[in-house]
């Protein structure tokens, strides 16, 4: 059985994710990671599921037997984590969360010394040490020799100040009023505190978890009651996370939910206004639209395009040498601030954005209308090889004459293909995706 998916480990809390399991999980890990280790101490933090309790505990257990010192720091954001491993010299740090999923999903990241994700080759690593008896069994600690674990509950002012730093230091929020969801997630707290802070008038939606209210019809997931929210107390801005916090959904003044890729263009584009944007670049991934590439090659930046996926746009950064990218679904990864998407980061740009340009955040997302896109998942039963398929190449360029891209692609986890079709013409988008379900259907369904 493969553990590790797209990002970690992930599934049913008690089902697929047990006790055992992440033990077993943390004693691989605490083996790995103790090859290159400095310190002999791994950070571990989580989100508000009632399940983080049960994980957490094991994770301890796991790290402790085979002689890890454990630094627990409760709920925190997914890049909190990232901050702190590097920032408190630990070997690793451990994110108990399964980001936007239900309550009764839960997951576990991973990050190195220098608080980035692992990639997949360290991720095989540690599975393979998961399914050796033997190295699991060499590795247990006695005596003084097992790892001892401490709770550390002050180090939330230190990603205060991090998020903080990352705000012009001669502007203040003051006279913005923005209301804040934080999904009844990892951000309740340090959400808050932030803007507060820095002097916006805010209303805070989302902040009262209880273990299973986490995404429950609100956050980046559900952000219609944030919209509404912020046209009834005519707010200037809201700011949607998701459980984990580490992505965003912009709702403007008009209560109109700003597209992702929209977002990721303006803030493009005033980075490069503040001389800030590296080689004058950014990195988004195929699902993102056109109109992201038109509007910034307008004004001089180029797009590279990745994989699905946080940390394939971060891979890309790195390879690139960019220090700005994101996805649609609101990852976006300031690489000056934060090791990954950092929804409360982006947020605070995002506010620096409208004061820098003296714009209203309804303007800023008028900037960019994206071109109309048809997104379809089609069950199926069979995943034959897309360049295998008979008559493939034919329909995609019959869809490419009427000057409409496309991007079919399997779902990793379940037997369904994604059907992404998008162009400025829709009577012809609408025709050439009726056309490709039809030949999809047939071609994919034994």
């Amino acid at each position: 059985m493969k553990l590790f998916g797209t990002d970690g480990v992930r599934g049913k809390a008690g089902e697929f994710l047990t006790a055992e399991l992440a033990m077993r999980l943390a004693m691989a890990a605490g083996i790995y990671f103790r090859k290159n280790s400095v310190t002999n101490m791994i950070l571990v933090g989580k989100d508000t599921r009632r399940s983080g309790y049960m994980i957490e505990t094991a994770i301890v257990a796991g790290l402790t037997s085979v002689g890890y010192n454990v630094r627990q720091i409760g709920p925190m954001p997914t890049p909190a984590i990232a901050f702190l491993t590097e920032d408190m010299r630990c070997d690793a740090g451990i994110m108990i969360s399964a980001s936007h999923n239900p309550y009764y999903d839960n997951g576990i990241k991973f990050f190195d010394h220098t608080g980035f994700k692992l990639d997949e080759k360290e991720e095989a690593e540690i599975e393979k040490i998961y399914y050796s008896d033997e190295l699991i069994a060499e590795a247990r600690k006695q005596m003084t020799e097992i790892g001892v674990a401490k709770r550390v509950d002050d180090v939330i002012g230190r990603y205060i100040v991090q998020l903080k730093n990352s705000f012009p230091k001669h502007k203040t929020l003051h006279g913005l009023r923005i209301v804040l969801d934080c999904a009844n997630g990892a951000s309740y707290k340090v959400a808050p505190t932030v803007f507060s802070e820095l002097g916006a008038e805010i209303i805070v939606l989302g902040d009262e978890p209880n273990g299973k209210n986490i995404n429950e019809n609100c956050g980046a997931l559900a952000p219609q009651n944030l919209a509404s929210e912020v046209k009834r107390l005519r707010a200037d801005v809201g700011f949607a996370f998701d459980g984990d916090a580490d992505r965003l959904v912009v709702v403007d003044d008009n209560g109109e939910i700003i597209h992702g890729d929209t977002l990721l263009g303006v803030l493009a584009l005033y980075l490069k206004e503040q001389n800030e944007l590296e080689n004058d670049q950014i990195i988004a991934t195929v699902m993102s639209n056109g109109a992201l590439d038109d509007f910034l090659n307008s004004h001089g930046v180029k797009v590279h395009r990745c994989s699905v996926g946080d940390k394939f746009v971060l891979e890309m950064m790195k390879e690139k040498k960019a220090n700005f990218g994101g996805e649609q679904s609101g990852h976006v990864i300031f690489g000056d601030y934060a090791k990954t998407g950092d929804g409360i980061a982006s947020a605070l740009q995002f506010a620096a954005c409208m004061l820098s340009m003296n714009k209203k955040a309804s303007e800023l997302a008028n900037l960019i209308k994206p071109y109309p896109q048809i997104l379809r998942n089609l069950k199926i039963t069979n995943k034959k090889p897309l360049e295998k398929i008979a008559g493939l190449k034919e329909l995609e360029a019959g869809i490419k004459k009427d000057k409409i891209r496309t991007l079919f692609r399997y779902s990793g986890t379940e037997n369904l293909i994604r059907l992404l079709l998008e162009g400025k013409n829709e009577k012809a988008l609408q025709k050439w995706a009726d056309e490709a379900e039809k030949f999809f259907k047939k071609a994919l369904n034994d």
